[in-house]
């Protein structure tokens, strides 16, 4: 279908010029739940075809990048691994640069405990052999996890977290995110973070420009949150595109200081008339 059809058809608040790197958060923007978001697997096509870069980042810690590829592909769009960065990336990196060796006690499900096996870390449960109290988005959060937590982080632990998000956008209502396990770990230790490593951080930002491979101002965030997808393009000095197909209402918008480059009501606007 012709770039210039698409476009009329959708009939969104506003168009974007094509850039030559696209970089797509998953959940609300390009699908939500299982179900995909109309359009976005032409979009994607479209952007292809017309030479652009495109890779996925998702601050969802949930799934390793062969199953996020996987399902991008199953729903329409082909994906392979190494064009799926997750906040697992950006957690592995900045361990790796700055705790090399580490003892972690993780805070999480079995593939953050997986991932950071394979970067080399040694997984602790021993609060008193805790060097680094990683968080993360965890279905299994229990009191049992906060206890080690709150005596791994008063023995001297420092805390890095996977992603700011306070809840996950899903078809019947949400999720409780990374920011609620990270505020009952805070809360009882009184300690803070020194990393939350997910988008908006720079980590991720540098983890997933080097996959894309374009300069920042010749690329564009394409996402469906404010504060993490919109702020983390901006303060890398790449356009923004922020979808309202997700997480974020008119309301939202127009109570924030953030301004997006570009504000669409889905993906579809990102293919201009």
């Amino acid at each position: 279908m012709p770039v210039e059809l698409v476009a009329k058809e959708t009939g969104l608040r506003a168009g974007a010029p094509l850039y030559r790197g696209y970089a797509f958060d998953l959940d609300g923007t390009l699908y939500l739940g299982d179900e995909l978001i109309e359009g976005a697997d032409v979009v994607v096509a479209a952007l292809r075809g017309s030479g652009a870069r495109v890779v996925f980042v998702t601050n969802k810690p949930l799934e390793t990048a062969e199953n996020y590829a996987a399902k991008l592909t199953r729903l329409g769009i082909p994906a392979d691994a190494e064009d799926v960065i997750s906040a697992l990336d950006a957690l592995t990196l900045y361990l790796t640069d700055c705790y090399p060796g580490a003892r972690v006690l993780a805070v999480g499900e079995p593939v953050l405990i997986e991932s950071l096996s394979q970067a080399g870390f040694t997984l602790t449960e021993d609060p008193q052999q805790t060097d680094v109290v990683v968080v993360s988005f965890d279905r299994t959060f229990d009191y049992d996890k906060l206890t080690r937590a709150y005596h791994a982080v008063n023995a001297g632990a420092v805390i890095v977290a996977t992603n700011p998000d306070p809840y996950c956008p899903t078809p019947d209502g949400g999720l409780p995110d990374c920011a609620a396990m990270l505020a009952a770990i805070e809360a009882c230790t009184g300690g803070r973070a020194e990393a939350i490593v997910g988008k908006p951080s720079v980590h991720m930002a540098n983890a997933f420009l080097h996959r894309l491979g374009v300069p920042a101002n010749e690329a564009v965030m394409v996402g469906d949150r404010l504060l993490t997808d919109v702020a983390m393009g901006l303060n890398a000095g790449m356009a923004s595109a922020l979808v309202m197909s997700g997480a974020t209402t008119d309301d939202h918008l127009a109570a924030s200081g953030i301004l997006p480059t570009h504000v669409l009501d889905d993906v579809r606007g990102l293919l201009p008339a």
